[in-house]
C-alpha cells in the first residue's frame, strides 16, 4: 500500500519550485554558437546513407537546431529532414520553440557535383555555419546525396545563384523553403502505402519464381547421369534436373539457370561436413522438394587480404564467405521451396539476389544459438521469406542492406533473434510468430520506414526492438516478455498493438520525444511504460490515447476525462495498488499537474496520455492472451 504521507511530503518541494515560475525564455532573437555535430542528437538520413557519404567523400548539408524546452542540440542530416520536423504538428509541444537554427555554409567550400550527381566539396576546410535567416538555399537542382535530392545552403546569395545556374536549380530564402508544398501524408497513410507496396512486390516475386517449377525435365539423376554433379553439368539451361528418392553427394555448384527438383523428404542432398552443400552463381536457380544437410560449421570467415571496397566490406566478405546449406551469389529471382535444411552454419545465404524467394520450407539450426548462424542471411538485395519454419540457430533471418525485404507468415522458435535487420530500410515484417528468443524482431543501426505489422512475440526477453527513425509498429501482439516493445526510433508510429503481461510494456528510448503512440492496448504489464531520458512524451494523437485498463473516473466520447501518467509514481500503480486513487486526487498532486500543464519545461522525463481510452481497441486479441480480461 502506498504511504500517502511520504509522497505528499515529497510533493511539497516540487510545488514550491513550480510556484516560483521557473521557465526557459526562448529569446528568438539571440545568437547561438554551433556545437560539434558529433555532439548533437541526430535525425534525418539513414545510417547507410551517412556511412556511404563518408566513405565516398560526399557532402551532406546539415542543420543544428536549439529548442527552448530541450536541453540538447538536435542535428539533422539533410535540410529537408529539419524542415519536415520543425513544421510537424507536435514538435513545439514536445521541444518548445526553436530559438536558433544553423545550417552548413557552402559559400567558401567550392561545391560541385561529381560524375554521379552527388554533392561534393572541393574546399571543405572553409566550411562553417550560417543562421537560416541569413542563408540562401538552392532547391530543385541536380544536386543529390545518398539520401536523395539535396537542398544546398549559402551565406552569400551571389554564390548561391552561381551554383543554381550551373546545376539547374533556383534560390529561395528560409521562409519560402519552409512553406514549400510537399507531400505531407499522415503516418498511417505512409504505413499503409509501404505495406501495400512491399506486399504487392512480394506477390509478384512469388508468381514469377513459381514458373521455375514448370521447367521441362532434361536429366534424371541415376538414369541419365550417375551423380548430381554430372547431372548439373549435363543439363541445358532453363531445364529441370530430377532427383528421385535417395541420398546424393552435395558440395556441388550450379553456374546456369537450372531447377533441382526432388521427391520430397525422401530426396536427400548431403554435404561432406565442410563448405557449402549447394552453391548457385546464376540467376533464376530453383531448389525444390528435398532435404539438405552436411554443411560446414563456419558462419563467417575473416577477410584474407581481400578488398571489395565500401565501408561495410568486412561484413560483406566475412558473412558472404560463410558455410551454408544453399548459397546464392547474384541469384536474382531464384527459388527455394519445399526444402528441409539442417545446418550448423547458414541455412540459405543470399549474397545478391533481388527478388529471390524462400518459401514453404523448414530450417533447423543448433539448439544452442551460439553454436549456429543464420537461417536466412540476405545481403545487398531484397528477398522474400514466406511460410518458413525456423528452429534454433543464431538468427532466423539476418539482413544487411537488404532494403525492401519482405518477411511474412513464418514461425521462429528458440534462437537469439527472430528477425535481425542491419542497415536495412523499407522492410516489411508481417504476421510472423516468435517464441523463446532474446528478441522477436530487432531493427538496428539507422534505417527508416520499416514496417513491423501483425507479428506475435511471446516468452522472450524482448518482443520488438526498433531503432532508426520514421518506422511503423502496428497490429502486433507482444505478451509475457521482459520488454514488450522497445522503441529507439524517433518520428515512428505505434498503433493498434496489444502489449500485455510483460515486465515493461513500452520502453521509450529516444532522447528525441517524437513518437506517435495511439490506440494501443497496454494492459497487465508490471510497468506499463518506461521513459527515463529526455523530456516528457505525449502518448495521444488526434484526441485519442491508449487503453491502459479500467481506469477510475468518467469518460466522454470514448476517452477518459482525466489524463493518465503510466510512468508516474501514482498512476504507474493506480490499477494495482490500494490507495493509489486517493493519492491521485490529493489537492497537492492536482496543483502540481496544473502548474506543469502551463509550464511544459517543468515536466520531467516520463509519459502522459492526455486522452486515455475507456475501452480496448482489440478486445478479442486481449482475451486470447492467457485469458486476459479487457
Amino acid at each position: 500500500m502506498i504511504d500517502v504521507r511520504y509522497v505528499l511530503a515529497g510533493l511539497a518541494f516540487v510545488v514550491l519550485v513550480t510556484a516560483t515560475g521557473f521557465s526557459v525564455d526562448p529569446d528568438a532573437g539571440r545568437d547561438v554558437e554551433p556545437v560539434s555535430f558529433d555532439e548533437t542528437l541526430t535525425m534525418g538520413m539513414t545510417g547507410v546513407d551517412v556511412q556511404e557519404a563518408e566513405a565516398r567523400a560526399l557532402s551532406i548539408p546539415r542543420v543544428e537546431v536549439f529548442f527552448s524546452q530541450y536541453e540538447y542540440v538536435v542535428g539533422y542530416y539533410g535540410i529537408d529532414s529539419a524542415v519536415e520536423h520543425l513544421r510537424g504538428p507536435r514538435t513545439t509541444e514536445q521541444f518548445g520553440e526553436p530559438f536558433g537554427v544553423l545550417v552548413s555554409d557552402y559559400t567558401g567550400n567550392d561545391p560541385a557535383l561529381n560524375e554521379n550527381g552527388f554533392l561534393i566539396e572541393r574546399n571543405s576546410i572553409a566550411g562553417g555555419w550560417v543562421s537560416v535567416e541569413e542563408a540562401s538555399f538552392v532547391v530543385d537542382s541536380r544536386a543529390r546525396t545518398p539520401g536523395g535530392p539535396a537542398v544546398v545552403p549559402f551565406s552569400d546569395r551571389d554564390t548561391a545563384e552561381t551554383f543554381a545556374d550551373r546545376y539547374d536549380g533556383r534560390v529561395v530564402d528560409w521562409e519560402t523553403l519552409r512553406a514549400r508544398d510537399v507531400d505531407r501524408q499522415s503516418p498511417t497513410t505512409l504505413m499503409d502505402r509501404t505495406t501495400t507496396n512491399r506486399s504487392e512486390w512480394a506477390d509478384r516475386q512469388l508468381e514469377t519464381t513459381a514458373a521455375l517449377r514448370d521447367r521441362p525435365v532434361s536429366v534424371v539423376v541415376g538414369e541419365d547421369a550417375p551423380t548430381l554433379s554430372a547431372a548439373i553439368e549435363r543439363a541445358p539451361a532453363n531445364t529441370t534436373v530430377r532427383l528421385p528418392p535417395g541420398t546424393y553427394d552435395g558440395n556441388v555448384t550450379i553456374e546456369k539457370s537450372l531447377t533441382l527438383a526432388g521427391s520430397g523428404s525422401e530426396t536427400h542432398v548431403r554435404g561432406d561436413g565442410s563448405g557449402t552443400v549447394i552453391s548457385a552463381t546464376a540467376p533464376r536457380v530453383a531448389v525444390t522438394d528435398l532435404r539438405v544437410s552436411g554443411s560446414g560449421s563456419v558462419g563467417s570467415r575473416p577477410a584474407q587480404n581481400e578488398s571489395v571496397g565500401g565501408w561495410d566490406q568486412f561484413v560483406r566478405v566475412a558473412y558472404g564467405r560463410g558455410d551454408a546449406a544453399i548459397r546464392f551469389v547474384n541469384g536474382t529471382s531464384s527459388l527455394v521451396s519445399g526444402v528441409e535444411i539442417r545446418s550448423r552454419a547458414n541455412g540459405v545465404l543470399v549474397r545478391g539476389g533481388r527478388g529471390l524467394v524462400v518459401r514453404d520450407s523448414r530450417i533447423v539450426g543448433p539448439s544452442n544459438w551460439r553454436d549456429g548462424f543464420m537461417g536466412v542471411l540476405a545481403m545487398m538485395d531484397p528477398v522474400v521469406v514466406q511460410n518458413v519454419t525456423f528452429e534454433g540457430g543464431r538468427d532466423a533471418v539476418y539482413t544487411h542492406r537488404a532494403h525492401g525485404i519482405v518477411i511474412r507468415d513464418s514461425r521462429m522458435t528458440g534462437m537469439r533473434y527472430g528477425v535481425h535487420e542491419m542497415y536495412t530500410s523499407r522492410a516489411l515484417v508481417r504476421n510472423n510468430t516468435v517464441r523463446d528468443s532474446l528478441a522477436g524482431v530487432i531493427v538496428m543501426t539507422r534505417p527508416q520506414r520499416n514496417v513491423l505489422r501483425g507479428n506475435d512475440v511471446r516468452d522472450s526477453r524482448a518482443g520488438l526492438i526498433v531503432s532508426g527513425s520514421a518506422s511503423f509498429v502496428a497490429d502486433n501482439l507482444v505478451a509475457d516478455n521482459t520488454v514488450g516493445i522497445g522503441i529507439g526510433a524517433p518520428r515512428s508510429l505505434l498503433t493498434r498493438n496489444v502489449v500485455v503481461d510483460n515486465e515493461i510494456g513500452i520502453r521509450d528510448d529516444p532522447l528525441l520525444p517524437s513518437l506517435t503512440v495511439t490506440e494501443n492496448d497496454i494492459v497487465g504489464n508490471e510497468r506499463p511504460a518506461e521513459a527515463d531520458l529526455g523530456p516528457f512524451r505525449v502518448y495521444t494523437a488526434d484526441g485519442r490515447g491508449n487503453y491502459w485498463g479500467r481506469l477510475p473516473g468518467t469518460s466522454d466520447g470514448g476517452t477518459m476525462t482525466a489524463p493518465y501518467r503510466p510512468t508516474g509514481p501514482v498512476d504507474g500503480v493506480l490499477l494495482t495498488t490500494e490507495g493509489g486513487l486517493a493519492l491521485r486526487e490529493a489537492p497537492a498532486m492536482q496543483l502540481v499537474r496544473s502548474v506543469q500543464s502551463r509550464l511544459p519545461g517543468l515536466r520531467s522525463s516520463g509519459v502522459v496520455d492526455t486522452a486515455p481510452l475507456a475501452e480496448p481497441v482489440r478486445p478479442d486479441a486481449l482475451e486470447r492472451v492467457n485469458g486476459s480480461q479487457p
